[in-house]
């Protein structure tokens, strides 16, 4: 015979709520009303409904003869542990677009709108605004719109205080425009666009070295704070690149994300074209030169990590080189000549840094 209890039955507990299971719908719906202001400044005449319905409605402009959608998607990375622990959270959302939005615009590819998806333990609710404030000013300087995404709040998920974030872009090109790199020959010229600093990639070394280094991320490093250098956010690319692409031939572009200069420009390039670079061309911020004497890091390991100052490489005709060069200077990129294209030796490889 089953012995007598003396717990409370399932009903003698009084009635659950989500609430009570660690999910505050009413937090989510404050921070839905938070972000509506910032949602709608990104809006684009083909957006026929945004933030709100099941799903959002985007028309393809009828300036496009043979329209052909380029989407892509990526996250913020371990950067985000940084955010956490500096209580930065403003820049983080223009990192999370421009991850989204330069890779989508190396193929021609005009942003047309961003999804986000914010996920996390607890919904703090001034945290997250800060985050998806950041996002659609992202959009805002892409030109795209942030049209909706997801807020997950999943208890027991994220160690409080945490998120996380992942971006969707979808852009629309010309068929006839699309940038594929295959007409790069030998002589054309290497354009390079300086970045903001190691913009969202090769944070677990950046962690690493302040980690074993025992770095105080308060100090100053050519008169700024360590940790503004640090979190500087992605530049991103699109209005300068798409208005060079209305006036001049673009032959092929080059996000510098993961893998750096060295895995990112042979992504462009023809199997027997090589990118001869110099690495005393542009000006290597001091954050990088800070990085490589912290850490040890050998001179080919910094160039397939960071971007060493260049976050997007474009090639061009060598007749285009003033051109473009003029144009991008003028519509506020810091672009440099940084190299040439040759013709490959044998299985050499296709970005060489001298």
């Amino acid at each position: 015979m089953n012995k007598p209890t003396n717990d409370p039955s399932p009903a003698d507990s009084g009635p659950l709520t989500y609430r009570d299971a660690g999910v505050d719908m009413d937090a989510g719906d404050r921070l839905v009303e938070n972000i509506k202001p910032f949602a709608k400044r990104t809006m684009r005449p083909e957006v026929l409904n945004g933030i709100g319905g099941f799903g959002a409605l985007v028309e393809i402009s009828k300036k496009y003869r043979e329209p052909v959608l380029v989407s892509g998607t990526d996250g913020v990375g371990t950067k985000l542990k940084l955010a956490f622990e500096l209580n930065r959270h403003d820049t983080v959302g223009i990192d999370l677009v421009g991850m989204s939005v330069n890779d989508i615009l190396v193929q021609g590819a005009e942003p047309l709108f961003f999804l986000d998806y914010f996920a996390c333990g607890r919904l703090d609710v001034e945290a997250a605004t800060e985050v998806i404030k950041g996002i659609a000013f992202g959009c805002e300087q892409a030109g795209c719109a942030l049209i909706g995404g997801e807020t997950a709040e999943m208890p027991g998920m994220y160690p409080a205080g945490e998120y996380d974030l992942a971006g969707f872009a979808v852009g629309v090109v010309e068929k006839s425009g699309i940038i594929s790199g295959a007409n790069i020959s030998a002589g054309d010229t290497v354009i390079g666009l300086a970045s903001n600093g190691a913009h969202s990639n090769g944070y677990s070394l950046v962690r690493k070295i302040i980690s074993t280094r025992n770095v105080d991320l308060g100090q100053s490093l050519d008169g700024k704070r360590l940790a503004d250098l640090i979190m500087a956010p992605t530049r991103i690319y699109v209005k300068p690149l798409l208005g060079l692409m209305k006036s001049i031939t673009v032959k092929g572009m080059a996000h510098i994300t993961g893998g750096g200069l060295l895995e990112n420009v042979p992504r462009v390039l023809p199997e027997n074209m090589v990118a001869q670079l110099d690495g005393k061309a542009w000006h290597t911020p001091v954050l990088f030169d800070w990085l490589r004497e912290m850490g040890n890091i050998a001179p080919q390991e910094m160039y397939r990590t960071f971007n060493c100052g260049i976050g997007m490489v474009v090639v061009v005709g060598k007749h285009d080189e003033a051109a473009a060069l003029e144009q991008l200077n003028a519509a506020g990129e810091r672009a440099t000549v940084i190299g040439t294209i040759r013709t490959r030796v044998g299985n050499e490889a296709q970005t060489q840094v001298g």
